[in-house]
């Protein structure tokens, strides 16, 4: 005789407390909630379709979010905006703000923010990236390390077409390769025309692409587009084969080092934005303080990232000298080592400026008369979204000029003073 043993499930406490707050769950015993997670720091019109593992003290998830309709997720101290949809896959350490959206399979890693709008289809990787609003990237993209801008409205956006990627790692084994794509001093007016990088493509970092630029299909783009509007097509012959050393850098380090100043500028100028601009819209919204601190922590951290990435650079920075002095003399000139040995020097000096918050002091005037422009259009009930788009020509000159300034600062106090620089130049 078999006996039929009866036995209770009972739901955790935390997913019946999120239950009865009226979050909707379509499979309730499949959502595990760590026992750090706030309650109070999850919107009670949020849904969770299927399974879901949810964890972290600094995890938020605002009002209608709706996660994993399309395939199971796991979520950890991430912070979610207002209608933000995650669809499935991976999510840590990351900020998504408004109607921010990613397809299933996604696995987004720390150091990433993507604002209002932004986001991907399916298998988008991402790590340390940070997409402007309205920024679309297709499916089947490794796109970390870089910060792409463009376009002024859903319809009007910066596009990265399907299996795109951004190389970040070099065979000498380092990830000194942040790329700029946009900028920041004119993409958060949210008025550059979109930059579009065609499917089965990638870019080999660190490079800076312009507004306007328009990169076909099935290209890898490894040079620089500062001229707003191009259209990139392949070289029509095959580059001259290099005899490759490993461990040897060559005679392009400065160009690579100004690339990664130029970006921990434009991250500065973002921060700043954050601190003195943005704060006055999160702080009005509910839930705004938890994703204004998320947001900051971002920055902070990514500009921590590119020093850090920077850091061991150099110290790959001194093999290479040995490699260089000793075997590739024949290859390279004297002028190799001594660029690569000035800019052993003038790293220390580098990071420390880098790690004082040197653009707390810059352009102050043009902040202050700025920040008032866009405090009064918050006073009025206008959202962040809406007081740019309210700004005039002359208001945006004025926030551009100010991030401008900061940029432009920081990226002299750090070339112009370097003595590798100044040698690379005669």
């Amino acid at each position: 005789m078999i006996r039929a043993i009866k036995k209770t499930v009972i739901l955790p406490q935390k997913v019946i407390c999120l239950l009865k707050k009226g979050v909707r769950m379509t499979a309730p015993f499949s959502v595990e909630i760590g026992d750090e997670v706030n309650p109070e720091r999850i919107a009670g019109s949020s849904i969770i379709y299927g399974a879901a593992r949810i964890y972290g003290e600094n995890t938020l998830i605002a009002q209608d979010v709706k996660l994993g309709y399309e395939a199971p997720v796991t979520l950890i101290d991430c912070q979610l905006g207002e209608a933000v949809e995650l669809r499935g896959g991976y999510f840590t350490n990351s900020v998504f703000l408004n109607k921010a959206t990613m397809g299933s399979n996604a696995q987004v890693r720390s150091g990433c923010l993507l604002e209002e709008e932004a986001g991907g289809n399916h298998s988008v990787g991402l790590k340390q990236t940070i997409l402007f609003p309205f920024v679309q990237l297709g499916s089947l993209i490794n796109f970390c390390d870089c910060l792409m801008a463009g376009g002024t409205s859903r319809r009007n956006h910066s596009e990265v077409g399907s299996s795109y990627i951004h190389f970040n790692y070099t065979p000498r084994q380092d990830k000194a390769t942040p790329s700029l794509i946009g900028d920041v001093p004119r993409g958060v007016m949210l008025r550059e025309p979109p930059i579009f990088l065609g499917g089965q493509g990638g870019i080999v970092g660190p490079v800076q692409i312009d507004y306007g630029t328009v990169i076909p299909a099935g290209i890898i783009c490894r040079q620089d587009f500062k001229t707003e509007g191009i259209l990139w097509s392949s070289p029509s012959s095959l580059e001259k084969k290099k005899e490759f050393v490993a461990g040897a850098y060559g005679g392009d380090i400065i160009q690579k080092v100004k690339r990664n100043i130029e970006y921990v500028a434009n991250l500065s100028a973002l921060r700043q934005w954050y601190r003195y601009v943005r704060r006055e819209f999160f702080i009005r919204e509910t839930y705004g303080d938890a994703l204004y601190s998320g947001a900051c922590k971002v920055l902070d951290e990514a500009i921590a990232e590119r020093i850090k990435q920077l850091r061991l650079f150099a110290q790959n920075m001194e093999s290479s000298m040995e490699v260089v002095t000793k075997k590739m003399k024949y290859i390279y000139p004297d002028s190799v080592s001594r660029t690569q040995k000035q800019f052993l020097q003038d790293w220390p000096k580098m990071e420390a400026y880098f790690s004082g918050n040197n653009e707390e002091k810059i352009g102050r005037k043009k902040r202050d008369s700025f920040v008032k422009i866009m405090q009064r259009l918050s006073n009025k009930g206008n959202s962040y979204m809406e007081a740019i788009t309210l700004l005039t020509p002359a208001q945006t000159r004025e926030g551009t000029d100010w991030l401008r300034d900061i940029t432009e600062n920081i990226i002299t106090e750090c070339i112009n003073n370097s003595h590798a620089h100044r040698q690379k130049e005669k």
